[in-house]
């Protein structure tokens, strides 16, 4: 059952991202679902749920598979690494975590499809658009708080 839940979410997701947008840039929310799922879920789960959702949206956004599978991937893992071992959760670095989570996945997609396909925009194009999205990710850095996760990690260590 939660498996058709989180698909559902997924699903909604991704159609939200593709029907909103501000100044022609659409928000990228997956990235906030990686995020959520790592921060959770932990370092694997959330590596492997964000290697899930970036091969769906690499499908869908019909170049070549790999960029977002690799930066959903790696943000999966960061997130729950800054939550989960360095950091002690507070608002602010909410917003800042995301903000830079979201402009790290932003920067590895364009850099991959410039390196391997045709580049997509012109660099200050991609610059803009990069941190148009973090700047609209960041205030749900506020809400994103860790759970049990965090505090297991502390009583071990």
């Amino acid at each position: 059952m939660i498996y058709l839940l989180w698909t559902l979410i997924t699903f909604f997701t991704f159609v939200a991202q593709g029907s909103i947008s501000l100044f022609d840039v659409t928000p990228d929310f997956t990235v906030l679902l990686v995020c959520y799922i790592g921060v959770k879920k932990g370092e694997v789960k959330g590596m492997f749920f964000g290697s899930l959702i970036g091969i769906l949206e690499d499908s869908l956004s019909g170049a070549f598979l790999g960029p977002h599978l690799l930066s959903k991937g790696l943000i999966g893992y960061l997130s729950a690494l800054l939550y989960g071992r360095f950091f002690i959760w507070t608002p602010l670095l909410g917003i800042i975590s995301i903000s830079v989570l979201t402009w790290a996945d932003g920067f590895i997609v364009f850099m991959l499809r410039s390196i391997f396909d045709r580049m997509p925009g012109s660099l200050g194009a991609a610059f803009l658009i990069i941190v148009l999205q973090a700047l609209l990710n960041a205030p749900f850095g506020f809400i994103m708080k860790p759970g049990d996760l965090q505090q297991s990690t502390l009583v071990k260590g």
